[in-house]
């Protein structure tokens, strides 16, 4: 009976073969649907892809990481962060999607570690920039300012345009002069950037005249705020505070800064008035503070302080008028107004405030408000709020022509000017003609629609195209 010794070994190869070719082709097989997969960006089926194959070839740990940076893609967290575990050396992009994955899961912890991890074994700028991110989120201001001296060490020559920006925020309660070249950097870079950082730049240069630490801090603090800055603008406040815990004016403005993170900051404005209480800046933040509170009277009375120690700002008189048009006294408010144009008769703002206030209230629209939206486009021509009060104060007044005219015009030179859309739609239900005004509100309804004039656009829809 013929039984060669070489018989016994090819026929188990050839059971082999027959069991594992058809698993290897399978696993290729799913390793190319992963790859046409993700380059389509349906990711969550690439991560299925991935992850079969990876079944199929347990030591090919890259497609575990495939898989997991395919779900974190997709944003499915919890699978990416369960493929990405059982790669024992992740890729730079693996400790991204890890990392990513870990603060999409709300785990901050482990996506600051696994930042930190990441950046053992790549000098990443990619890496820097997730960590800069999640110390902004902590307030660790030392920590995120160095992050990002390493992400723009890294960078290419441009950079990136938002972590010079911010760098330069941060620099600014230690080193002015790098804060201002990176500021300027950020402004050459994308001039879009340009008036936060000419507002910075102000600031900088303010305070380096100035020789009261305290009050130099009170000059960052306030630019910060002005470019919408407020965890940093409240930094700011509160090192004022720390050389000298006698500056009202910082315990006022820190209070304002807490208000506009989501504290009350009253306590703060109480122990400002405490301090100095003839100061007209801490008596209007204060009376902010009160309207916000919807406590009118108490804000009416810190205005009156404010102007009575500054008596010809006309700004505190604007805010008089605001005071009384909220308690209900139109008479009192419309004075207040036409005292503000008195004391600055070729301000723009104070002009407006008028017209709207009588468009708005329906008083004193002929004689006082008409031209009073009519010095303001005198004085600003090319002022979309300007337009927009007269063509308001002609749709008021009954003037349907006129305000159609205007406020056609705004929304052809300022497209984005959505209050002006609305009160052209106004003024097309007025004219009978629906079509145009659906046109108009559905138009803000669509573009503006996390905002005020596109919430009010669907009130309106709701109401005339119910």
């Amino acid at each position: 009976m013929r039984n060669p010794k070489w018989f016994a070994p090819l026929i188990v190869s050839v059971l082999l073969a027959a069991t594992l070719l058809p698993v290897a082709f399978t696993g290729y097989f799913s390793i190319k649907d992963g790859e046409t997969e993700f380059a389509s960006q349906n990711y969550a089926s690439a991560a299925d892809s991935f992850s079969r194959a990876a079944r199929f070839f347990p030591w090919r740990n890259d497609l575990w990481e495939r898989a997991g940076i395919a779900a974190s893609a997709g944003g499915d967290a919890l699978r990416a962060i369960a493929f990405l575990k059982h790669v024992p050396q992740l890729s730079e992009q693996g400790w991204l999607s890890l990392a990513f994955s870990f603060y999409s899961n709300g785990d901050t912890p482990s996506a600051l570690e696994a930042y930190q991890q990441g950046l053992q074994f790549y000098d990443s700028p990619s890496l820097y920039a997730g960590l800069a991110f999640i110390y902004r989120q902590q307030k660790d201001w030392n920590s995120e300012r160095d992050a990002l001296m390493n992400q723009i060490r890294l960078g290419t020559n441009s950079g990136d345009v938002y972590a010079h920006y911010r760098l330069g925020l941060l620099l600014t309660f230690t080193e002015n002069g790098q804060a201002l070249s990176e500021l300027m950097t950020t402004s050459s870079l994308n001039p879009e950037f340009d008036p936060a950082v000419q507002t910075m730049r102000s600031a900088l240069n303010i305070s380096a005249a100035q020789t009261d630490p305290s009050q130099q801090f009170v000059t960052i603090g306030r630019a910060l705020g002005l470019v919408q800055e407020w965890d940093l603008s409240m930094e700011a406040f509160e090192k004022a505070i720390e050389f000298n815990a006698e500056n009202a004016e910082a315990w006022a403005w820190l209070g304002e800064a807490k208000q506009q993170i989501g504290q009350d900051g009253g306590a703060e404005l109480d122990q400002a008035v405490t301090l100095d209480h003839t100061s007209a800046t801490i008596r209007a933040l204060r009376g902010l503070y009160w309207n916000r509170q919807g406590k009118y009277a108490q804000m009416l009375a810190e205005y009156l302080l404010a102007a009575e120690s500054e008596s010809a700002n006309p700004a505190w008189q604007a805010e008089i008028g605001n005071a009384y048009f909220k308690l209900g006294d139109l008479a009192s408010a419309l004075n207040a107004y036409q005292l503000a144009v008195d004391l600055a008769p070729n301000d723009v703002t104070y002009w407006r405030l008028l017209a709207v206030f009588c468009g708005d209230n329906n008083v004193h629209t002929e004689d006082v408000g008409l031209p009073a939206a009519q010095k303001a486009v005198e004085l600003a021509p090319d002022d979309p709020l300007a337009l927009d009060a007269l063509g308001w104060l002609y749709l008021s007044s009954g003037r349907l022509a006129n305000a159609e005219q205007v406020l056609l015009d705004i929304v052809e030179r300022f497209p984005y000017h959505f209050p002006a859309h609305i009160h052209l739609a106004m003024t097309y239900l007025a004219q009978d003609n629906r079509t145009a005004a659906f046109a108009e509100l559905t138009y803000v309804r669509d573009a503006d629609m996390n905002g005020p004039e596109g919430a009010f656009a669907i009130q309106l829809l709701e109401k005339y195209f119910p």
